[in-house]
């Protein structure tokens, strides 16, 4: 049975290995989980997976494999007397619920009215107690106060028990859905190095015991300074314009960037980087900050990030005084080059779709002014730009 399910997780694109499942198989023989499905969901959860953006692909693919998997019933079925579930299942209710379901004609009564309702039944359905849906009355449906209800999919807000993978709780983790602050977050993290900085203020924990020993048990505590990221980051955000609609995903990747990083400078652009940048879009022609002290001010160990769909007329990029705000003397690319050539580690996250790029000549060519390392504004291309910067 697990390696039917091994295979549609691999289907599902979770990526599990032998070892992994040979690691499940080891933990259900020691008994750490027994004829429960939400238990054996978590632990089979915790070991074929390592990564927390796959935990969605992984919900998906256990709810289609046992959901449909008829010899669970049926297993269970055959190791506790049905009169002794049913005995259990009276202890769950009230005497008042008790007298209600007998009034309905019992649990098998229910169980046929709901198979008649779901074949007649061609629409969501909220509120009422006739129809099956979400917080009426009726004994069929979600999140209703029927007590003689049946929870049909998802999560019942009266304190019933739901499927966890049911309610697929870490569906925004996923590489292919839409961007979060959280999401980001996790993305970001691949860019830390961590170093020891500052004054002695954590316990080290390993010294602390081996110097203990030493003095023969005499408690001997040994301190260290905090870990702390020494990534220093430069962020340049385009604004206005085609930029517009995508202001809230900007937002968020400056809010989860800023609690990342400890080093970090962040300004704005519009269209591409030329002569000067500012820090406030309200006072950007008061307070303007020259390209050229940005190179002699920040190091060149400074990962330098651009966001922008990099969408604009080709002279903007290439002639002199292509900005549309004002002349420039030096083109774009020129001032690109210069950054490229001065900092380590460049990239752009492009907030467009990456199967439109090819079809916007400004886009091919701001992806070779930064030597290819363009990336999608998604989560799994943040990881991936990341991923780069980190080396």
């Amino acid at each position: 049975m697990l390696i039917k399910f091994f295979f549609a997780l691999k289907k599902a694109k979770v990526p599990v290995t032998i070892r992994e499942l040979l690691d499940l198989l080891q933990a259900l023989n020691k008994g750490l989980v027994y004829a429960d499905m939400d238990e054996f969901y978590l632990l089979s959860r915790t070991i074929l997976v390592k990564d927390e953006k796959h935990y969605d692909k992984f919900d998906q693919a256990f709810a289609a494999y046992f959901d449909g998997l008829p010899m669970i019933d049926a297993l269970l079925e055959k190791e506790i007397p049905e009169e002794w579930l049913r005995e259990q299942l009276k202890k769950s209710f009230t005497a008042e619920e008790l007298a209600r379901i007998e009034e309905l004609g019992g649990i098998e009564k229910l169980m046929e009215e709901m198979r008649k309702k779901l074949e007649s039944q061609e629409e969501r359905h909220e509120g009422g107690d006739k129809q099956i849906g979400t917080d009426g009355k009726s004994p069929l449906g979600k999140a209703g106060n029927n007590p003689a209800g049946f929870n049909v999919k998802g999560k019942r807000d009266k304190k019933n028990a739901a499927k966890m993978w049911q309610r697929r709780d870490y569906k925004d983790l996923d590489d292919d859905v839409e961007l979060g602050t959280r999401n980001i977050k996790v993305a970001l993290r691949r860019l830390r190095k961590l170093a020891r900085t500052g004054a002695e203020e954590e316990l080290n924990l390993d010294d602390t015991i081996r110097h203990t020993a030493k003095k023969g048990g005499y408690l001997d505590i040994r301190m260290q300074p905090e870990r702390r990221n020494r990534v220093k980051v430069l962020l340049f955000f385009d604004v206005g314009g085609s930029m517009d609609p995508h202001i809230r995903v900007c937002e968020e990747l400056f809010s989860a960037a800023r609690s990342e990083f400890k080093h970090m400078e962040m300004f704005y652009f519009h269209n591409f980087i030329y002569d000067a940048v500012w820090k406030s879009n309200q006072r950007r022609w008061q307070e303007r900050t020259a390209t050229w002290d940005i190179l002699n001010t920040y190091s060149a160990d400074h990962r330098i990030i651009f966001i922008g769909d990099a969408m604009m007329s080709p002279y903007e990029i290439h002639s002199e005084g292509g900005c549309i705000e004002y002349y420039n003397e030096e083109s774009g690319a020129t001032w690109m080059q210069r950054i490229t050539n001065y900092y380590d580690k460049v990239v752009w996250l492009n907030p467009e779709p990456e199967r439109a790029w090819k079809h916007t000549n400004t886009v091919q060519v701001t992806q070779a002014l930064v030597k290819n390392h363009m990336y999608p504004l998604t989560m799994k291309g943040i990881e991936e730009s990341m991923k780069y910067l980190s080396r």
